[in-house]
C-alpha cells in the first residue's frame, strides 16, 4: 500500500507517531465487526456518502461499525467515571455530551466519516441523540475575509472565528439547554445570514473540520483554550496527497454537473466549463491553497488524534491506528 504522507517535515517523525499507536490492519479491524451487527442497508450507505466520497456497505461493516461500537464503549466508560466523580463531590449537574472530533484535509472524506458514524451511533440500544457540527459554520463571512485580504486563505486557521467556536463548544459541554450556531452554505459559499443550527442537549456531538486538532498556541496566553480541549475522542482521516488531489478534482467535476448547475451557486460559472478547464482550476486551487494548508496546518495535527484512519487510492481504509492508552 502507498501509505499516506503529510508534510515533508512530518514524514521524518512518522515512526515516532506510530510508536504511540496500536496498529490494526484492515483484516484485524474488520474482524471486530463479527462481534456486532447493524441494520444499515446498501441504500443507506449510498445516501450517507458525500459527492466524490464513495462508501460501500462493506466499508460500513468492516470499518465504521467496529468504530461506532468502540465509541459506545468509551461513552459508557466516561459517563460512569463522571457519575462516580459527581457522586463523590456531592454535586448534581446536567449530563455533559460526549464530543467527537474528526479532522483531515479537504476531500479526504471527513464529512462521509461523520455522517456514517452519526447514523451508526443513533442505532444504539438506547437511540442516543447525535448532532453533527461542522466548523464551516464558524468561517468568517466572505465580506469579512475580503476586507481582511484573506479570501484566498479560506479554510486556513485565520479564516475561522475560533472564539465563537470555542464558546459554542463550551456551552455544549456545560449542558446548556440550547446552543445556536451559524450555518454555512456550500452552494452560496458563504455564511447564511440569520440562519442557525440549534443543539438541544444531544447525547453525542460530532465536530468535523480541517483544523479541529490544531493547538494554535503561538503567542497565546498559558490558559489558551483550543477546540480539541473539548474532545472526548478524535479521529484523523488520512490519505496520500496525490490521491486526495485526485479526489478533490473528481469532486469538483461531479459538482459541476449537479449542484453547480443551480444559478444561485457561487461557482455556477463552472457548469459551462469543459472538463479540461475544471481540471486546470482544481489543480491550481490544490497547489496554491489546499496542499499548503494541509502541509502547514492539518497534517501536523495527525499525531494528536486518538485514532488515525489511513485510506488507499480507492477510499478504502487499509489501516487503523489507535492511540495506546
Amino acid at each position: 500500500m502507498n501509505h499516506p504522507v503529510g508534510s515533508p517535515s512530518e514524514a521524518g517523525s512518522r515512526s515516532d507517531v506510530i510508536a504511540r499507536f496500536e496498529v490494526f490492519s484492515r483484516e484485524q479491524w474488520a474482524a471486530l465487526a463479527r462481534r456486532t451487527e447493524s441494520t444499515l442497508s446498501v441504500s443507506d450507505a449510498g445516501r450517507l456518502a458525500a459527492t466524490g466520497e464513495p462508501v460501500s456497505l462493506e466499508e460500513v461493516v468492516d470499518i465504521y461499525l467496529p468504530l461506532a461500537r468502540l465509541i459506545e464503549v468509551i461513552v459508557d466508560t466516561k459517563r460512569g467515571e463522571r457519575r462516580r466523580i459527581d457522586s463523590f463531590l456531592t454535586r448534581d449537574r446536567a449530563n455533559s455530551p460526549f464530543i467527537i472530533g474528526i479532522a483531515g484535509g479537504v476531500a479526504v472524506g471527513k464529512s462521509t466519516t461523520a455522517r456514517v458514524l452519526q447514523a451508526l451511533l443513533r442505532e444504539g440500544r438506547e437511540g442516543p441523540t447525535v448532532d453533527l457540527l461542522t466548523t464551516d459554520g464558524f468561517l468568517y463571512p466572505n465580506a469579512t475575509l475580503e476586507a481582511r485580504g484573506i479570501m484566498n486563505r479560506k479554510g486556513f486557521p485565520e479564516s475561522y472565528n475560533q472564539r465563537k467556536l470555542v464558546e459554542a463548544l463550551a456551552a455544549i459541554r456545560s449542558g446548556a439547554p440550547e446552543v445556536r450556531t451559524p450555518v454555512y452554505s456550500h452552494l452560496a459559499y458563504d455564511i447564511v445570514p440569520d440562519e442557525r443550527q440549534i443543539l438541544r442537549r444531544p447525547n453525542i456531538v460530532i465536530v468535523e473540520g480541517l483544523n479541529v486538532l490544531q493547538v494554535n498556541t503561538k503567542g497565546a496566553p498559558s490558559d489558551h483554550v483550543v477546540v480539541s480541549d473539548f474532545f472526548d475522542f478524535s479521529i484523523y482521516v488520512d490519505a496520500a496527497e496525490n490521491d486526495v488531489a485526485e479526489w478533490f478534482r473528481d469532486r469538483l467535476l461531479a459538482l459541476r454537473s449537479t449542484v453547480l448547475q443551480t444559478p444561485d451557486s457561487f461557482f455556477h460559472r463552472f457548469s459551462s466549463m469543459t472538463d479540461q478547464e475544471v481540471i486546470a482550476i482544481a489543480q491550481q486551487v490544490w497547489d496554491e491553497v489546499n496542499v499548503i494548508n494541509l502541509r502547514e496546518n492539518v497534517a501536523p495535527t495527525r499525531g494528536r488524534a486518538h485514532m488515525i484512519m489511513e485510506k488507499n487510492s480507492e477510499h478504502r481504509v487499509e489501516r487503523v491506528l489507535l492511540r495506546r492508552s
